[in-house]
């Protein structure tokens, strides 16, 4: 499809820059030519990119949630409503993942931050439960209930997710403070519990944060870590944000949440400072997510500092697809989570 447009536009990326001084002037009309080439090249390659139909391997139940998706009206006027709609779409979606994985949910408070807390058939185990951040461009919540509800039944443990404090009323450090808390208070309740952490999105970013608070504060860390479309670096939007979304948007979102901090601070983006000693990682994206650059380049610094890392990217789907979607996709993106939380929750301390 835009195959064709790559070599225009890295032909055409730079006039040499080693040019001597009395053949500048010639080459300054062709340097403008090639810089408008490639400026037009790119523009066509993101208009292509956008324009791609979804492809044809994808199930038809993929393709109509996406449709659905679509088909939602534009961004709501004020936050309020933006938040009101997405627990709407997530009650509506988590209801029949409930009935369909037969998990109940409850609304708690653990250590003064709101919680939900997943229980799957049975009971689930008490020596061992996971511990979610949701999703939502640290604004709204988008995956507290459609996140976990699979997870609980998957992995037969109880799931507890954090209903953390959202920007722009609450900047950093408030929501990495709330997780921190709930943390902390499940791993006092029984220090010999083994937790497993994961977050898709704003919440694998905060996933990632919290290791590294962790780390620093010197306490147990969660024996497995699901980092699904996340960053650690929010100083880096990748390629994947200028192809699917565009890097002043990433930007923004960081602006957002950081406040007067400075984005770069390892508090922030933990990737910028030793990744040594996290616990083993599980990275999920897929081929059209606008964080896949971000989500692979975590797993390759992870591998490289000696911890345990994979990646598993699924195609042609966008940008936490499990979490709004109800699709064999989907299901598979669970399963996969699963199977890696619950192999680590097995094991013996």
């Amino acid at each position: 499809m835009a195959a064709r447009l790559y070599p225009a536009i890295w032909a055409a990326r730079h006039c040499p820059p080693n040019v001597p001084p009395h053949r500048q002037a010639q080459r300054a009309p062709l340097c403008r030519d090639r810089g408008r080439a490639t400026m037009i090249a790119a523009l066509l390659l993101m208009l292509q990119l956008a324009a791609a139909p979804w492809p044809d391997t994808l199930s038809p139940a993929a393709r109509a949630g996406l449709a659905a998706d679509a088909a939602r009206s534009p961004s709501a006027p004020t936050m309020a409503a933006r938040r009101a709609r997405s627990e709407a779409i997530q009650r509506e979606i988590g209801a029949r993942q409930m009935t369909r994985y037969g998990v109940t949910m409850a609304e708690r408070t653990i250590a003064g931050v709101p919680v939900l807390v997943f229980t799957p058939r049975g009971g689930g185990r008490r020596d061992a439960l996971s511990l979610d951040l949701h999703g939502g461009g640290f604004v709204v919540d988008s995956g507290s209930i459609t996140e976990n509800v699979p997870i609980a039944a998957l992995t037969g443990s109880i799931v507890v997710a954090v209903r953390y404090r959202l920007a722009p009323e609450h900047r950093f450090p408030a929501a990495l403070d709330d997780a921190a808390k709930v943390y902390r208070a499940m791993l006092a309740e029984r220090p010999r519990r083994r937790i497993a952490l994961y977050g898709t999105s704003a919440g694998a970013i905060l996933a990632g944060e919290l290791i590294a608070r962790l780390r620093a504060e010197r306490m147990a860390l969660p024996v497995a870590l699901g980092f699904f479309s996340g960053s650690g670096d929010l100083t880096i939007p990748g390629d994947s944000m200028t192809l699917f979304l565009n890097a002043g948007a990433a930007r923004g979102v960081a602006t957002l949440y950081a406040g007067d901090r400075d984005p770069a601070d390892p508090a922030i983006s933990p990737a910028r400072a030793s990744l040594h000693g996290w616990p083993p990682t599980l990275c999920v994206s897929s081929t059209r997510d606008y964080l896949l650059s971000a989500t692979a380049a975590l797993c390759r610094q992870l591998d490289e500092a000696g911890v345990p890392a994979s990646t598993i990217v699924f195609d042609g789907l966008p940008h936490a697809f499990w979490s709004y979607i109800e699709a064999p996709e989907s299901n598979a993106a669970f399963v996969a989570m699963a199977r890696f939380l619950r192999r680590h929750l097995e094991m013996k301390r």
